[in-house]
């Protein structure tokens, strides 16, 4: 199959606060993620998890190594767009992500920032919806609420989603919901999915685990 993301060597070290020394999140890890499969990337807080999810789509980039998405490296700065439309991000708590009223305007936002035309946009919201209640966001419970977040993700029809701790935030009932949603678009669409988690249940529904410790693959390595 062919890969969607490799990382080569990467690196990444947050900045240092006064006489301290920078935080190393990641430390050389080498990652390849293939086309259409459901991957999870397990470790505890402060793992370098959630750091290592951002770099997939040029949210942060590298200190040192590579991140390529489709071959396209994240630190091209003319390149993000593109990679951006390519690997969509959802992240831990949905109302970071909600900025509408309604529903359907949420959805229809990235689209509509990237440039889409009007007809088409209302295609994609409507395909992207169609399994998701339609009511405005204040109403809907947390599991519904991050089915729309991944509306709005898929809105923008990347090839790969990556979900940071999704299903952290969610109650059993939630979590299953958001769960179903995400196999079947990853069963029925082909589109990667990358879950981000810290729950040993969760990544033994994956194809593949990447297990992340101190900023390093200690297992699953390719």
């Amino acid at each position: 199959m062919p890969t969607i993301i490799q990382t080569e060597n990467l690196t990444y070290a947050y900045p240092a606060e006064e006489d301290q020394k920078p935080l190393l999140a990641l430390a050389g890890v080498d990652v390849s993620i293939e086309k259409g499969t459901f991957v999870v990337v397990l470790g505890h807080n402060g793992s370098g998890k959630s750091t290592l999810a951002k770099t997939f789509n040029g949210v942060l980039l590298p200190a040192g190594g590579k991140v390529y998405v489709e071959g396209m490296d994240t630190a091209d700065e003319k390149l993000l767009l593109a990679i951006r439309r390519t690997v969509g991000m959802v992240f831990q708590n949905p109302d970071n992500q909600i900025v509408a009223n309604v529903v359907e305007e949420d959805v229809a936002f990235a689209p509509e920032n990237l440039g889409v035309p009007s007809e088409e946009i209302r295609r994609r919201v409507d395909e992207a919806l169609a399994a998701v209640v339609r009511h405005a966001p204040h109403l809907l419970s947390g599991g519904q609420k991050q089915r729309i977040a991944i509306a709005g993700v898929l809105a923008m029809e990347p090839a790969c989603i990556v979900l940071d701790e999704a299903t952290a935030m969610l109650d059993p009932v939630g979590r299953r919901e958001v769960l179903t949603t995400i196999h079947r678009l990853n069963r029925e669409k082909g589109i990667t999915v990358v879950l981000i988690t810290h729950d040993n249940e969760i990544a033994a529904q994956a194809d593949r685990v990447f297990h992340l410790k101190d900023g390093r693959i200690v297992s699953g390595q390719t």
